[in-house]
């Protein structure tokens, strides 16, 4: 007599798994229900999305680093890091600069003090939107971005160790070309 064979996987998972599963998907269906109604259907349906050109746009959306831009897309991002820094940064959180907290008025000449900046800027756009973060996002800007970049460019080894108030000891410089590691070859 052949043997039948089963060439099903043996799965040793108690029955109670797949209501409990069966559980979470009717769940899931509810609080989807729920959101869409209380943000009047503004939501998209979660799930696969198109690898076309969508998917193109959707990545343009997000600002690239600063320092891998080129000429004119770099000059309007450091433009509008420039308004930031000088209209929220540097009058609410820079006090008068000292020995202990460094500071150069030049900041935008120093390569390493704008990728910093760069990078707590685009940290700040995204965690001071309560809509995209919630309401704990600037508590969170503050302990993992602000704190960190200024103590890095006050320090007295940072990048603005050799400017002092009234007298800059080191030769400002525009920022040069990126190095040739950091940028894309077109393929």
């Amino acid at each position: 007599m052949p043997v039948e064979s089963d060439d099903s996987p043996q799965l040793d998972v108690p029955v109670g798994t797949f209501e409990d599963i069966g559980d979470v998907k009717a769940q899931l269906a509810q609080l989807t229900a729920l959101v869409e109604t209380l943000t009047e259907g503004a939501i998209e349906e979660v799930g696969p999305t198109d690898t076309g050109d969508e998917a193109e746009e959707e990545e343009a959306q997000y600002p690239p680093f600063i320092l891998l831009l080129d000429t004119p897309e770099y000059d309007d991002e450091l433009r509008g890091l420039i308004e930031w820094v000088e209209g929220v940064l540097v009058p609410g959180y820079l006090a008068e600069p000292s020995a202990d907290a460094r500071w150069c008025h030049l900041w935008f000449e120093h390569t390493v003090a704008v990728a910093r900046l760069h990078a707590a800027w685009l940290a700040w756009q995204e965690l001071t939107d309560p809509a995209s973060c919630g309401y704990t996002g600037p508590s969170v800007w503050h302990r993992d971005h602000l704190d960190p970049a200024l103590r890095e460019l006050r320090a007295s080894t940072g990048p603005f160790a050799g400017c002092v108030k009234g007298e800059h000891r080191i030769e400002h410089r525009l920022p040069s070309v990126v190095p040739s590691a950091w940028t894309h070859v077109a393929d």
